[in-house]
């Protein structure tokens, strides 16, 4: 059966509490050839209905564990978990993570993936992102502190800023400007940092940090303006494409599997992994080259157009993982070429279910 509590308009709410439910297994299809084949640790996904946290609760329910995935749907998307609603060891429930959340019944992990991690999706209201990194992150502290369970945190390669040095590495500090237009999230996403490192050291609460570098994949939202889904849409949509600045800066992609693969890993790391780690693909590339790569792909006429660098805009992004392949035993599997076409493939029928007059190829 699929549940949800959903916060009525206008209401003050300073803490929703979600009922204990039975985990069961039926047999239900996640896809053609996965079944949920047994029961396994109750597991919550806060921003579960976006393009990354929707992957996880996919993952985490094929394994079989009962998910109880929170999201307010100011960027995530009902029907990214669509396929699980009717699934028993399921659970929607609609809150935004800057109120307390309780629950009734053990929980083992969390997965901390709420907050907008777009520029135009953060920008968009940003004492709101701040807030989501701070208190919400405070609230998913306290909730794991509750239980005993085990939280993961989702920060980001922001923290590093507009780096000096590259690759990055955790030891690195970071190069970031506290009163710029980004500030709401880099800022916040270090103030989360700071929030689990104490949490971890006086409270004794179960922490796990991963900085997650330029993710991509089916799923991303069409509008959210991150530089895959925009060349890849605008080619499809036979539209000039909009490279800022002189597309000589580089940003490293990784495929979602892979960025899921590493989440699950951390998650299950020995307690010496208590240091945040970053996971994301080493392998470097202009922006240039990605737009020349997707023209290419979707066959389309696209010009490029150039127009002016974002204030505060990275110039350099490219992860060093060697603590994630000594400690995880992770590294990224799916070259840029492949994930490039799966996702092109997905836009390309999400366009045509959306009824783009036009799509090329």
């Amino acid at each position: 059966m699929f549940h949800t509590w959903r916060i009525r308009a206008g209401a003050v709410c300073i803490g929703l509490r979600i009922p204990p439910q039975k985990s069961g297994v039926s047999g239900d299809r996640l896809d053609g050839a996965s079944t949920i084949a047994r029961l396994g640790k109750t597991v919550i996904v806060t921003g579960g209905s976006g393009f990354l946290g929707s992957w996880l609760c996919d993952r985490l329910l094929k394994e079989g564990h009962r998910v109880i995935c929170i999201d307010n749907l100011m960027t995530g998307r009902i029907q990214n978990i669509q396929a699980y609603l009717s699934l028993p060891n399921f659970t929607f429930w609609q809150q935004d993570i800057i109120n307390p959340v309780y629950i009734d019944e053990p929980v083992h992990q969390i997965y901390n993936l709420a907050c907008p991690a777009s520029p135009k999706c953060y920008q968009a209201d940003p004492v709101h992102t701040f807030k989501t990194s701070v208190i919400g992150v405070m609230n998913m502290l306290e909730l794991a502190g509750r239980h005993g369970a085990r939280l993961l945190q989702a920060s980001t390669s922001e923290v590093y800023g507009d780096p000096e040095f590259n690759p990055q590495s955790e030891t690195y500090f970071g190069n970031v400007n506290v009163y710029g237009p980004r500030s709401c999230y880099d800022e916040g996403k270090r103030a989360a940092e700071t929030l689990i490192r104490e949490y971890h050291l006086h409270r004794g609460v179960d922490t796990r940090i991963a900085r997650i570098f330029n993710t991509y994949g089916p799923r991303m939202r069409y509008d959210d303006g991150r530089v895959v889904s925009n060349f890849i849409v605008e080619a499809l949509k036979g539209e000039d494409i909009t490279v800022y600045g002189d597309g000589l800066q580089t940003r490293s992609f990784c495929f979602y599997e892979d960025l899921i693969d590493g989440l699950v890993r951390l998650m299950h790391a020995s307690s010496e992994v208590d240091h945040p780690v970053n996971l994301g693909n080493p392998d470097e590339h202009t922006i240039l080259d990605l737009a020349e790569r997707v023209i290419e792909m979707t066959g389309a006429k696209s010009r490029l157009v150039f127009s002016d660098m974002p204030q505060d805009d990275p110039h350099i992004r490219r992860p060093d993982i060697a603590c994630a392949m000594r400690e995880l035993d992770w590294k990224p599997k799916v070259p840029l070429q492949d994930g490039l076409a799966r996702t092109v493939a997905y836009f390309r029928q999400d366009l045509q279910d959306r009824g783009a007059t036009e799509v090329a190829g």
